[in-house]
């Protein structure tokens, strides 16, 4: 009987490692973020997709992309234990020791970029290795606690995943797969400035400068309005250039109307829990605007 209970409590372990292994990877951002890959992907090419670029291209950039978000687990740690929405992940309650997020973290990494340097091309590996460093150490380490812009310059980071997915596709630059990194770029402000409105209080606690925090939360709220407003201009410019048709402008015009409203009532008609609201809103308004990109591409092309 003591056998089998050390057993079941050694399975219970093992569940919980590799639960807490895979929430330090960020799946549901890791996701969203393949979603606009293969958008990329898609775009690039007139017909389908060939196979192998698709999948290691996809599996590839998810791995560095988790091995990233497990940096960002590593580095943030000490404030991740101070702030309520992420005191109980893994490093802050020791569930995971720092040398094995760190293995972790390089392992997954260098299995992602071998995976795309060989099976994709090493144009994309290289990218992704700086996108990457770019959100892991360059936003991380240093300007999320330098600069109260520290969200719109380690923006470009974040805003890399289309390009990563036309290169793995083309092996070459385009002009219109920087237009898709336009639009993530120009959407990271307002998406997580709604986001540290309503953290203000936990970010002031840890010193991180961010923009409620150093400017006050109406300058904030006033920024965001705007964004959304610049947002929608460079939502238009896959239109402009030929690279989709009207389906993604009828879709494309009401997301961006619906996400200015939001911008509206938060500066203008304040509630409670609005700004977080604010913030979910535009996690499925990126996801919708990117699904119609998708979906003209193959509808109207």
């Amino acid at each position: 009987m003591a056998k089998l209970l050390s057993i079941a409590q050694d399975a219970t372990r093992t569940e919980i490692s590799w639960r807490d292994y895979l929430e330090m990877t960020k799946p549901k951002v890791v996701a969203l973020m393949l979603l606009t890959v293969l958008v990329g992907m898609c775009l690039a090419l007139p017909g389908a997709v060939p196979l192998q670029p698709l999948l290691a291209g996809l599996m590839g950039i998810a791995m560095m992309a988790g091995s990233a978000a497990a940096l960002n687990h590593l580095i943030d740690r000490r404030i991740d234990g101070l702030m309520a929405r992420t005191y109980n992940r893994p490093l802050p309650k020791g569930r995971v020791s720092v040398s094995r997020a760190l293995s972790f973290a390089v392992l997954l990494g260098l299995a992602g970029f071998t995976l795309l340097y060989w099976l994709v091309n090493p144009l994309t590996a290289w990218l992704t290795c700086a996108s990457l460093i770019g959100y892991a150490l360059i936003y991380t380490a240093y300007l999320k606690r330098a600069t109260p812009q520290n969200i719109v310059i380690g923006g470009l980071a974040g805003a890399m995943p289309p390009l990563l997915g036309w290169t793995a596709v083309t092996n070459d630059f385009h002009g219109h797969a920087w237009l898709l990194v336009i639009i993530i770029f120009t959407w990271t402000p307002p998406h997580f400035w709604a986001l540290a409105i309503h953290r203000q209080k936990e970010y002031a606690k840890v010193d991180i400068p961010m923009l409620p925090v150093t400017h006050g939360v109406e300058f904030t709220k006033t920024c965001i309005l705007l964004y959304t407003l610049l947002l929608a201009i460079a939502c238009l410019l896959p239109v402009l250039v030929g690279l989709s048709g009207p389906v993604y402008l009828l879709a494309s015009t009401i997301l961006s109307c619906l996400f200015i409203y939001k911008a509206w009532q938060l500066k203008f008609a304040d509630r409670p829990g609005l700004a977080m609201a604010v913030f979910r809103f535009s996690i499925y308004q990126l996801m919708l605007l990117f699904i119609a990109l998708l979906v003209d591409h193959y509808l109207w092309s």
